[in-house]
């Protein structure tokens, strides 16, 4: 380094290297086709490497394999990624709960019957019940309620149940109807020629 640091013996740090400036006419020598050469994958803009599920112009196996049915929208039930799911826990796994003890999410888990108290835990009705208890759970099958019931105990749920929806169809005339119908029309003309 120089005693002393002037204009004239100033340099960088790092030896500078030019940006290569394409497409500037074909004395720059990269003119023309930029030094990409002539047409092709390699020349077009974007990403040269072909997509992960590319296998070599073969049916991907993404299309080889059949498809889920129905609607696969991000918001479509139970498809989507909102998709719901509940926790089941039969009756015959409660035996392990003492005669008027409170069966709650919390308590399922500290029995190592469910594996997580944020999901919602339905009560189905596999097994017999031969203890009074009262059990809070999220949902309950119609025979899971029966026999919690028909053994004396409560059956609290957590979640409102969601109402289903009736299809309405239209409703075809009964065949009684539509001949008596026929025969009125069929009698009209004959009473008029009278």
């Amino acid at each position: 380094m120089p005693d002393e640091l002037n204009l004239s013996n100033l340099t960088p740090a790092q030896p500078r290297k030019s940006r290569k400036r394409v497409g500037r006419g074909l004395g720059s020598g990269k003119g023309r086709y930029s030094g990409r050469g002539i047409k092709g994958q390699k020349s077009r803009a974007g990403t040269h490497a072909p997509s992960a599920s590319f296998e070599g112009g073969q049916m991907p196996l993404f299309m080889r394999v059949p498809k889920l049915r129905g609607a696969t929208s991000k918001d479509a039930m139970p498809i989507g990624p909102f998709r719901t799911y509940s926790q089941p826990v039969n009756l015959s796994d409660l035996e392990r709960f003492e005669a008027g003890e409170e069966v709650t999410p919390e308590s399922l888990k500290a029995k190592g019957l469910i594996r997580s108290v944020r999901q919602d835990v339905k009560l189905l009705g596999s097994g017999e019940l031969k203890k009074k208890l009262t059990i809070s759970v999220h949902a309950a099958s119609a025979s899971a309620r029966k026999k919690v019931e028909g053994a004396g105990g409560t059956l609290n749920l957590l979640k409102e149940p969601k109402e289903r929806k009736v299809r309405r169809r239209k409703a075809a005339p009964a065949p009684a109807e539509q001949s008596e119908e026929t025969a009125a029309d069929a009698a009209e003309p004959e009473a008029g020629e009278a």
